[in-house]
Parts: structure tokens; C-alpha cells; sequence
């Protein structure tokens, strides 16, 4: 993944949760953010599940549903997804070719993940934007996850140092005072954290769910906003994060 040094590309991963003590991130990690005409057509989407700071992958079950929106059009993507083996751990990927011009927004739906620890399911729901041949329409629309974060700046073509701003939705509506967790994906490790808590920051919503980060560094970001859901997993009976 080829960046310019003073650029930021900002992967706004995420409407997906992360466990307060693991840092545990969905994540969709396309080849690249912003597509030109003078660029290959042809995109890599990676799926992990993944600590992205620390570089460690966890086992992803195959999503449930995994699709791209652009405009009106919602293209389903399961059945092209294909297993890789990452240091043990089963991850996924895809190829898609960007044919018209337009913002195209890449969600799934993920089976639920057992966490041990805190004796209940995790679900994570990210989403990433990717902007294909110049046409900036469709980068803040919603695609209708139980929780999402919607951009309120324009997720690619940022500058380090600029503002980034979402609103976190929970059903459709503002989460006010959401919890957000945000982190650097780390490739291949280069940063060195001094302590624990650099690792995985720690911001909130206002009231009305926005909230901002000024982003200090070039290169891929999550942003991980954290619910409960109104439901239980049945063959457990237990609670439920998104």
C-alpha cells in the first residue's frame, strides 16, 4: 500500500465495534483510496479481523453479507471472497474493478464472535470508502448497518493534520456520548508505542453523536464506535456488542 508521505489515506473502517480491552477491529483494507484514470481499475479488498496497531491477526469467520453501494447500486460481493492464511489465522480478499466514477462504499455483516473474556458476542460492521475516478458523490451516505459511522468530512484526499469528523448512528439514529476507539494500522510495525495507552485512543461523541480526531500521521485509521445490542445470541443466551 503506496502513500505518500504527507498524505493521509483515512480508512473509515468503521461502523464495527472494539472490545475495550482487546482492540479487536474489522477491518476492510482496499489497494487503494482514491482511484484515477491514469490508475489500474482493478482494486484488492482485503477483510481481517485484527489488532491493526500490534499487527495481529485473529481467525475471521466468513461474513454473513459483503457489498459494495455506488450510487443507487448495491453490488453483492460473498461469493467472490476467497480464504488466505495470515500467520495462522484465516483472513479474506476480493478483486473489484471501479468502472464508473462515483464514491463506492465496501460494508459486510460478520458472524458473531465469541469473546471469552467479557463472556460475551462481539459484532463488527465496518465499512470503508473508496472514491473511483474523480466523481466525489456518495462518501456520506448511509448503507443502513445496525451501528455506522457516516462521515461528515470527506474520507480520502486528507492532509495530516487535518479535522476528521463522523456521526456514529445506532439504528438509524445519533448515538449520543458513543464511545469511540480509534487506531493506526501499524504496517509492518515501524511505530513503536512509548506506553500501552498510545496504542488504542479513546474519544467520545457529543450529544448529538459527532465527534472529531485530528488525524497525526499518514496512512490507514479505525474508527470503532461501541453499542450494545437490544438482543441475545440464543445458543449462548448471552449479550451482544456492536
Amino acid at each position: 500500500m503506496k502513500r505518500i508521505s504527507s498524505y493521509l489515506g483515512l480508512a473509515l473502517l468503521l461502523s464495527l465495534m472494539a472490545s475495550h480491552t482487546f482492540a479487536h477491529f474489522g477491518v476492510i483494507l482496499p489497494s487503494d483510496d482514491i482511484v484515477e484514470h491514469k490508475d489500474s481499475k482493478r482494486l484488492t479488498i482485503k477483510v481481517y479481523f485484527m489488532h491493526p496497531f500490534e499487527q495481529k491477526w485473529l481467525t475471521m469467520e466468513k461474513p454473513k453479507v459483503f457489498k459494495v453501494k455506488t450510487g443507487a447500486e448495491t453490488i453483492d460481493l460473498l461469493s467472490t471472497l476467497s480464504k488466505r492464511i495470515i500467520n495462522g489465522k484465516v483472513s479474506w480478499d476480493t478483486h473489484f474493478t471501479v468502472q464508473r466514477p462515483g464514491d463506492y462504499i465496501f460494508y459486510l455483516e460478520p458472524q458473531p464472535y465469541w469473546e471469552q473474556a467479557e463472556e460475551k458476542f462481539i459484532s463488527h460492521y465496518p465499512k470503508v470508502v473508496v472514491n473511483g475516478l474523480g466523481k466525489e458523490k456518495g462518501w456520506d451516505e448511509e448503507v443502513g448497518l445496525p451501528i455506522e459511522i457516516v462521515p461528515l468530512t470527506r474520507p480520502y484526499g486528507l492532509w495530516v493534520g487535518n479535522v476528521f469528523q463522523g456521526l456514529v448512528l445506532a439504528n438509524g439514529k445519533p448515538l449520543s456520548h458513543a464511545r469511540i476507539e480509534v487506531e493506526y494500522f501499524n504496517e509492518g510495525g515501524k511505530v513503536k508505542a512509548p506506553k500501552e495507552a498510545y496504542i488504542n485512543q479513546v474519544i467520545k461523541a457529543d450529544i448529538n453523536g459527532v465527534f472529531t480526531y485530528a488525524v497525526p500521521k499518514a496512512g490507514w485509521w479505525g474508527f470503532a464506535a461501541l453499542s450494545e445490542a437490544s438482543y441475545k445470541i440464543e445458543k449462548k443466551w448471552k449479550a451482544v456488542s456492536l
